[in-house]
């Protein structure tokens, strides 16, 4: 019998059932972390880990252990641990950036107490983060450290624009930076911790960077084609955040009639920058030109290259239950697109 998770087939009970365990392990740690510090804290500093959530920086993470010698190692566990902290971290942040009410179908930290409460809660769980990775050596301090970094650069990068660069490669870039550097940061803790060699730790880093900026490009396809579908998602939020993704950006660079109105509605006339929708009409126009517009088929066509390059990855390591878990998720990440 076989079993999912977050999209993933984990195969065999056997296998899935490790996982779970390891999953299991991750979730202990986490909230006994985060409820370590004052009494002050603790409620605001476990409010989004107790919301939920895939916990899929956590499962690449014990996947890639798995193409180690030892997937048992306790510090599977603690890497594991690091890199869901710092992502809810950035959560916190990203929510008062957004001046976002919700986050995981609950009411999110800055809505609940502030802003400054949700900064502060998000710096302590980077400071929990750093305390735990500094058990794990200097190495692994370092591989956080630089990825911290990578994070902030892209949510300057997607803030300040693109400023003259080619839109589609700030687009990727930022996403592998906000997205893909985290996972592949997993990727890389969970073969080290695991005792992986070099080329197989390289190669599932590689395949963290891919997988993550896949799965953003996915996402950003959904959030236009859920217009045409029953995907549970709103469709248009990029557009009425002024956001414009891969599919917006190959659609605005064409020169026919629909492109053309494209630029009428989502690129300010002043500036040329990308400009917040709020008409509901206009959203709804927008994304109607956008579902079956070149630049969906171009993005669709990026995302599809980039599972290829994930497959041929995969294709060098080990077979076996984790490398048919990565095979399922890449498969998932094309497929849910619809």
């Amino acid at each position: 019998m076989k079993s999912t998770f977050a999209g993933l087939d984990l195969g065999a009970d056997a296998f899935a059932e490790q996982v779970r365990t390891s999953l299991g392990a991750v979730e202990e740690l986490l909230l006994s972390e985060l409820s370590s510090g004052d009494e002050i804290l603790t409620e605001a500093a476990t409010h989004l880990a107790k919301a939920g959530g895939k916990r899929f920086r956590p499962m690449f993470a014990i996947l890639s252990s798995h193409f180690g010698p030892q997937p048992e190692n306790r510090d599977v566990i603690t890497s594991a641990t690091v890199l869901e902290m710092t992502h809810l971290a950035t959560l916190y942040h990203d929510d008062v950036m957004d001046e976002a009410p919700l986050r995981r179908g609950a009411q999110s930290a800055n809505a609940r107490w502030s802003n400054s409460v949700a900064i502060l809660a998000g710096d302590f769980l980077f400071a929990r983060a750093s305390h735990l990775v500094s058990t794990l050596g200097p190495d692994a301090v370092r591989i956080i450290a630089d990825t911290f970094a990578e994070l902030v650069t892209g949510q300057m990068r997607e803030t300040v624009g693109a400023r003259g660069a080619d839109p589609v490669e700030h687009y990727l870039k930022v996403v592998w930076e906000k997205t893909g550097s985290l996972i592949a940061a997993a990727g890389r803790f969970g073969a080290m911790s695991a005792g992986a060699d070099e080329t197989t730790t390289q190669t599932l880093t590689r395949l963290g960077d891919i997988i993550g900026t896949a799965f953003q490009v996915s996402d950003d396809i959904i959030d236009i084609a859920s217009v045409a579908g029953d995907s549970g998602k709103t469709p248009g939020t990029d557009l009425r955040e002024g956001v414009h993704t891969l599919p917006v950006i190959y659609a605005l660079d064409g020169d026919g009639a629909d492109s053309v109105r494209l630029r009428e509605l989502l690129v300010d006339p002043t500036t040329g920058a990308a400009r917040a929708v709020t008409d509901d009409a206009e959203v709804d126009e927008a994304l109607h030109l956008l579902v079956d517009s070149a630049g969906m088929t171009a993005a669709r066509a990026k995302l599809q290259e980039m599972a290829d390059e994930a497959a041929r990855l995969l294709a060098t390591l080990p077979a076996g239950d984790a490398n048919d878990a990565f095979t399922s998720l890449v498969r998932y990440t094309v497929d849910r697109i619809g």
